[in-house]
């Protein structure tokens, strides 16, 4: 049985995908961002016969410093985890500038996994896995846009989030080869039934089961044991391509360079 971390776990796709995983007897780290959620979310997944070990960790991952106590909480309780599945993501939200200047949906979308990640890449070592929720929505990337609001469209912001997501798990996952863990990023199908496609499209969406199975197949199964750096677009059913620029080695040196300047700026 593994260890797997979920950001997210409260709700959507990443509480269904918890929930499979529990079932299966895997020890599951569900991570959210309202105490009283998580709370209700580990009394509902905790005690089923045959099911895992849940535990619970609390953080705001548009703040920085919270990304790093939640790698330092699980380091304190974990010398290895297995897998990571950065599931957490922001479409629309009052507040759409953080605590450290960023917009909203950079710094959940894509700042808080990478520094996560890369926090947590002592206890994966090259037998853990790392699956990063990204979407078919995808756009250009401005990587000055990582370093401060910008006051584009909540769709905007989203799809440029998610396509940095995608060329930094490539990145990370090139850069790390062989001795780091498998990073694929995964579209889990488009317009399922969460808050944020509720929300975001005024439709109630598809099966979050769609979803909760790719994720569950990408952090446990053979199909991915060999994908680190690819893209997994599920309203296909395969291993795609990206948007084109997520395989430009120049821009994609850009977005990973612009998010380790937010880091340090933000560290100092």
């Amino acid at each position: 049985m593994k260890t797997i971390l979920v950001t997210g776990a409260t709700d959507g796709i990443g509480l269904e995908t918890a929930k499979l995983l529990v079932a299966q007897g895997h020890t599951v780290l569900l991570h959210g961002r309202n105490a009283d959620k998580l709370a209700a979310t580990e009394a509902a997944l905790s005690g089923q016969p045959g099911g895992g070990a849940v535990e619970t960790y609390r953080a705001d991952l548009s703040r920085m410093s919270e990304v790093e106590a939640l790698a330092t909480a699980v380091a304190a309780r974990h010398s290895q985890l297995d897998v990571l599945i950065n599931n957490a993501g922001v479409l629309k939200t009052p507040n759409v500038v953080t605590p450290d200047g960023l917009d909203v949906r950079f710094a959940v979308n894509t700042i808080a996994p990478y520094l996560l990640t890369r926090r947590l890449l002592p206890l994966m070592g090259n037998h853990g896995r790392v699956i990063n929720l990204s979407s078919a929505a995808q756009a250009a990337v401005d990587p000055r846009a990582l370093g401060r609001q910008t006051g584009m469209t909540d769709m905007d912001a989203y799809a440029q989030s998610k396509l940095a997501l995608t060329m930094w798990s490539r990145h990370m996952a090139e850069a790390l080869a062989p001795n780091g863990p498998v990073i694929v990023a995964v579209n889990p199908g488009s317009l399922l039934a969460s808050k944020m496609v509720k929300e975001g499209f005024g439709v109630a969406g598809n099966d979050l089961a769609i979803g909760a199975d790719i994720l569950t197949r990408a952090a446990l199964s053979d199909t991915f044991a060999d994908a680190s750096g690819k893209y997994f677009d599920n309203d296909s059913g395969s291993f795609s391509a990206p948007h084109p620029d997520g395989l430009d080695a120049r821009k994609t040196q850009a977005v990973v360079s612009a998010i380790d300047e937010v880091l340090a700026r933000i560290a100092k």
